[in-house]
């Protein structure tokens, strides 16, 4: 069944990114602005909307919770919940940024089992589901085997909200530990670690439906996909940790 709902994902998440495409660097794609100064766009609305109706005719019992359009209870005693991100990095978006995604996840019993990501500008798409590996485009992928953080690349997205959010000491040492931070990444981030290259990705605030797919899809590649302080498989701590298992202790001592 996990197999299903894997595919379900997929194409879901394929039919709705090739929807924010007819908007993305045009003028369409002109955003507003929500209460935390956050953007959205009517390719945002308008992909969430597309991806509920597939759900909701393929899964009429499943509880849905997305980003734009809140929580939808499905049947009672339902313990199947589909997480949604329209547009994870609509400020990419809206900056003709190719590097956003179109997020979509399965919990089932509280336990994210089925994950998928699709980059919609660089047609790149990375998922998996518990036992079945995770594939990247297709094909099998997993993390990097570098086990020294000072060779080790780095992820992240914007700088300032690390201090911002009061996590900068602790952002200030893993930036000094690593060879290389990168950056304007998002969900592309996860996806760096995913398929080996990068070796962490990090960020400081992390919502359910900005990280839903990814616990299930660093496990399957052999990594780690967690909050700051190791707990696996988290995706309601507030922030976000993925790394390679060879640096998961050392990333973790660094951010405590």
């Amino acid at each position: 069944m996990l197999s299903e709902f894997q595919q379900f994902a997929e194409s879901t998440a394929r039919e709705a990114g090739q929807l924010t495409l007819e908007y993305f660097q045009t003028d369409k794609a002109a955003p507003e602005f929500k209460g935390d100064d956050t953007p959205v766009t009517i390719a945002d609305r308008n992909a969430e909307k597309l991806i509920r109706e597939r759900i909701e005719a393929s899964y009429p019992d499943h509880q849905i919770v997305g980003e734009e359009f809140g929580e939808s209870e499905g049947s009672s005693g339902s313990t199947h919940r589909w997480i949604i991100d329209p547009i994870d990095g609509t400020k990419s978006f809206v900056h003709g940024v190719p590097l956003y995604a179109v997020l979509l996840a399965l919990e089932i019993d509280g336990k994210v089992e089925v994950g998928c990501a699709y980059f919609p500008a660089l047609d790149e798409m990375i998922s998996a589901a518990t036992g079945l590996g995770a594939k990247w485009n297709g094909e099998p992928c997993s993390v990097s085997d570098e086990s020294n953080l000072d060779r080790a690349v780095c992820a992240h997205i914007d700088t300032a909200y690390f201090a911002a959010n009061g996590k900068g000491e602790p952002w200030e040492r893993l930036q000094k530990a690593v060879y290389y931070n990168a950056g304007w990444c998002d969900a592309y981030g996860y996806l760096l670690v995913a398929t080996g290259r990068a070796e962490i990705m990090l960020d400081p605030v992390m919502a359910i439906w900005d990280c839903g797919p990814f616990p299930p899809i660093l496990r399957e590649a052999g990594g780690y996909f967690g909050d700051w302080a190791g707990n696996e498989g988290r995706i309601d701590g507030g922030e976000a940790l993925a790394t390679n298992r060879h640096l998961r202790e050392d990333v973790v001592a660094i951010l405590k």
